[in-house]
Order: structure tokens, then C-alpha cells, then sequence
């Protein structure tokens, strides 16, 4: 048993005896029980596919570690670089390195006061980058000090003034930049509920952003000032990955409708100059409330790949190319970071050999705590597996997962940042 085993174990008994205040308690997060092994990390309970198990690498119990960890990164020496969001004001986040030498978690804070910092990348230029609310910045962790802006000026929004602050990054195959830049508003609405339109009958919030912005690459670590519309339509972008076919893929977050069965989230495949919707249409071509369907137009716009299930909120994806689930490889790991019942879950979608995402129609989706419900029947739903059908909240086990940003480690195990619970977690093979 290993040293941080016992402590989590010890943590569990007295939080379930009600002995003391436990440091969970102190957080006001539910704690994740702990009890067997994962592949030499404490396993959960949290009821997993078969064949796998998610492992508690580390929770916060105290003072130690991020706030609000959102996405991963590893370094060449087995530590981690941790991007913590902090909160949703400005000047709170950091980015940490995480060791777990000896089983130990152990946190070291490299930068701190940075606005909502999100997306970690290794570059064509072989340097570390990391987006912030308003920039993007290569980083050196030796040097933490030592950053220099490659992407400035990004909008500065606020989520109290902005309803999508947060930068998100990929790279093309000729080294270009594709950045998010998230919509300013939900949908567009004036204080009737009507689309503020322009006399063209045009939203007129989206024209620098709602849209994956493209930064050329001109070598050297260094990108052009200037920037062309990639693809628009685009409510948030922070889940974006790059296939090694060129094709691009983005999960859409929809709009916030309180009717927990619509409007759908989307798997888009990004083309250039595409405009994919926001804030006129959603699903697979209906024109959202509040806009009419003159001014939607939505036959123009370009329709998703496939749904995904209503709020489920995907927040990162990632084609998987690891050694320890050879049935994953290839397969566009989804994060849903959803609180309402098709969210708390990650889940590997079939490919092609292009990375095109497979998909069924009269197809379903689960629900917490049981059953599932339909997808529209003749939609396109996405065929493929979830890996973490059992991630609800469980008393006295664990809490609804909040899955952000996930990375394939060396060893194929797949690490996932929950921000919500504070915790970072490892998927791996069971025993």
C-alpha cells in the first residue's frame, strides 16, 4: 500500500465516520473514496467501461495545488504542467508543475496571476505555448520568467461583461495557429429576446468574434500580427484538435436554453471560410429562438458532423495514439463537462482512417442516474463507447465528474483534469 494510498484511504474513513473535519470538508468538495489499485494509483470507485478503472492522482485537501485545474501537459521527465483557471475573474490563475516521483504528489507554482489560462501545446518550434484569456505565450519551465508573447491582443473579455473568455490553441501541419476566440454573448438577444440585428438582418456582436481565427506561421517562433476568419459560426472552440490528415474538428458547446433536451452540442468538421451557425441556428438546422428564420438562413450554414447530447458541454478532444488501449487507437476522446444528466462523462468516438468521426442515426444517449433518450431519429449521433458510464455523483463514494482537458500520457494511460472537484485522474488499464 502505497504512502499516498493510505492517506487517501485514512481521509475516506474519516469523512464517512464524521471523527473530524475532514480537509475535504474544509474545501467543501466532495471527496473521491479511494480503495484497491489502478495501475499503481489509488483507484476510485467511479464505475468504468470494462477493462478500465480511473485512478485519484490528487485532490485538493488544503492549501497545495490549483483551484480549478483544466488541462494537462507532460514534460520529458514524467512531471506535469497543471493550467489553473483559479477562478472566473482575471489574475487568478497559474500554471503549476505536478511530480508524482515515488507516488507523492508534489506542486510547484510557476506562474501566477494570469488571467484564465487554458490550452497547453508543444509548438512547431519544438517550445512550449500556453493560451491566456487575452494572449498566447511560449513558456520555458526552467525558466518560467522568461515568457514572451507570440499572439497578442486577443479580445479581453470578462465572463461578468463576456460569456466565452477563455483562449484555446491547435496547430496545423505547416505550423499555423488556430485560436478560438468565443462569442460574446449566449445568442445575440436584446433585453426582448430578439436578435440584435443589423438592417441586414445580421447579428451584430460576431464580427471579430464567434469564430477559429488562423495565424500564420512565419517560422522561428513567430506568427503573423495579422489573422483571417478560419471558420465562424462558432459559439465557444476550446475543444479543437487537428487530425495528421489536415481535417480539422471542433465540439461545440450550444446555447444555454433552460429545456434540459435541447438545443443539442455538435461535432463540427472546420473548413475555411465556413460559418457554422451561431447565433441563428442549432441542431442540424433550426433557427434558435429568437431569430426568425429569414435572418437564420440556416439551409447557408454548414451543419455538424453529429450531435451530441443537449448540455453535455465538451470541452477538449483528442485522437488517441497510446500503447495502453490498443481498441482506442485512433479514437476522438470527448470530455462532457456538463452538470445536467448527459454531462460527467468522456467518450471515445469511432473513426476512420481520416479521423472522420462515425456516426448512427435512431441512435441514444445516456442519462445519470439511469436510462438513456433519443437523439433526433434521423440525425447523425456518434457511434462509439463511453468510457465512464458510472460518473455520476455517488454519496459517500464520489462526486458527478467535471471532466475538462485530457492528455495521452507515455505509458497510454489517459489523464483527465476535473476542475470542478479539484482533482486530477488517471485512466488506465484495470487489474
Amino acid at each position: 500500500m502505497t504512502i499516498m494510498f493510505r492517506r487517501l484511504l485514512l481521509l475516506s474513513v474519516l469523512s464517512l465516520g464524521g471523527l473530524t473535519v475532514s480537509a475535504v470538508a474544509q474545501t467543501a468538495r466532495p471527496a473521491y473514496v479511494t480503495h484497491g489499485d489502478c495501475d499503481g494509483v489509488a483507484a476510485t470507485a467511479v464505475r468504468m467501461a470494462e477493462g478500465f478503472c480511473l485512478g485519484l492522482v490528487w485532490q485538493r485537501s488544503e492549501s497545495e495545488g490549483p483551484r480549478m485545474p483544466r488541462t494537462l501537459f507532460e514534460l520529458p521527465d514524467g512531471d506535469w504542467l497543471v493550467a489553473d483557471l483559479g477562478s472566473w475573474d482575471a489574475g487568478r490563475g497559474a500554471i503549476w508543475r505536478l511530480s508524482v516521483a515515488g507516488g507523492e504528489p508534489h506542486w510547484t507554482r510557476l506562474l501566477a496571476g494570469l488571467s484564465m489560462p487554458h490550452t497547453i501545446a508543444r509548438g512547431p518550434d519544438g517550445r512550449i505555448y500556453i493560451a491566456e484569456m487575452s494572449r498566447i505565450f511560449a513558456f520555458d519551465p526552467d525558466h518560467p520568467q522568461e515568457g514572451q508573447t507570440v499572439i497578442p491582443g486577443l479580445p479581453d473579455n470578462r465572463l461578468h461583461d463576456n460569456r466565452h473568455p477563455l483562449s484555446a490553441f491547435a496547430f496545423q501541419a505547416d505550423g499555423s495557429m488556430l485560436v478560438n476566440v468565443g462569442a460574446p454573448s449566449d445568442r445575440c438577444l436584446d433585453a426582448q429576446g430578439r436578435g440584435r440585428a443589423d438592417r441586414q438582418g445580421r447579428c451584430v456582436e460576431g464580427d471579430e468574434q464567434a469564430m477559429v481565427r488562423r495565424y500564420a506561421y512565419l517560422g522561428d517562433g513567430r506568427w503573423s500580427a495579422d489573422w483571417t476568419a478560419f471558420a465562424m459560426g462558432l459559439r465557444n472552440s476550446v475543444a479543437m484538435t487537428v487530425h495528421g490528415s489536415g481535417a480539422v474538428y471542433q465540439a461545440e458547446n450550444s446555447i444555454d436554453l433552460d429545456d434540459p433536451l435541447r438545443p443539442y452540442d455538435e461535432i463540427n468538421r472546420l473548413e475555411a471560410g465556413h460559418h457554422y451557425g451561431w447565433p441563428y441556428c442549432t441542431d442540424m438546422g433550426a433557427a434558435m429562438p429568437g431569430w426568425e428564420a429569414r435572418q437564420a438562413r440556416c439551409g447557408q450554414r454548414t451543419a455538424p458532423v453529429s450531435l451530441l447530447p443537449p448540455h453535455s458541454a465538451p470541452l477538449a478532444m483528442l485522437y488517441y495514439d497510446g500503447a495502453m488501449f490498443p481498441e482506442l487507437r485512433g479514437r476522438l476522446l470527448i470530455s462532457w463537462h456538463g452538470y445536467r444528466r448527459a454531462g460527467g462523462r468522456i467518450m471515445a468516438v469511432e473513426t476512420d482512417a481520416a479521423g472522420t468521426p462515425l456516426t448512427d442515426t435512431r441512435a441514444r444517449y445516456a442519462t445519470y442516474p439511469r436510462g438513456s433518450l433519443p437523439y433526433p431519429s434521423t440525425a447523425p449521433a456518434p457511434r462509439g463507447r463511453i468510457l465512464t458510464p458510472g460518473w455520476n455523483a455517488v454519496s459517500g463514494q464520489h462526486p458527478m465528474g467535471a471532466p475538462v482537458g485530457m492528455a495521452v500520457a507515455r505509458d497510454g494511460s489517459i489523464w483527465v483534469a476535473d476542475d470542478r472537484n479539484a482533482a486530477v485522474l488517471r485512466v488506465a488499464r484495470a487489474p
